[in-house]
């Protein structure tokens, strides 16, 4: 398996909207989820979103509660791709967005854990989001 591979980051300003993709090494039944995370510089990568796949909660969704009403993520099952949708963006939303794929599952753990069920190879490289008045 090679790293999922992100897409979609740029500058927008305040209020305006972006859309990153994340496109995963296989299919998404290979995974037990997709997860969205950010990077700010100086800062620790914190979950943003993601969606459950293979589980008993397959198809559900999560965000963080900075993002709620605002971020949804989707999956386009023939493009084989994971999107978020980043609508009325503010300041604090700038970092590296992180797509990572989960490779087990636990009912105890959250697909927003960046530490949780994302091994280190199922990474991918990254796009930057920058939010700027």
């Amino acid at each position: 398996q090679s790293r999922p591979v992100e897409s979609g980051g740029g500058t927008v300003q305040p209020g305006e909207s972006l859309r990153v993709a994340c496109t995963p090494s296989g299919f998404f039944g290979d995974y037990f989820a997709i997860g969205w995370f950010r990077q700010a510089p100086g800062k620790e990568r914190e979950g943003v979103a993601c969606i459950r796949f293979r589980s008993q909660e397959r198809g559900q969704t999560y965000y963080s509660e900075s993002v709620k009403g605002r971020f949804t993520i989707s999956k386009d099952d023939d493009k084989n791709t994971v999107y978020l949708q980043m609508n009325s963006l503010k300041l604090e939303n700038s970092g590296t967005y992180y797509c990572a794929a989960a490779t087990w599952y636990s009912s105890q753990v959250s697909c927003l854990d960046d530490g949780g069920s994302y091994e280190q190879d199922y990474w991918g490289q990254g796009t930057q989001v920058t939010v700027s008045s």
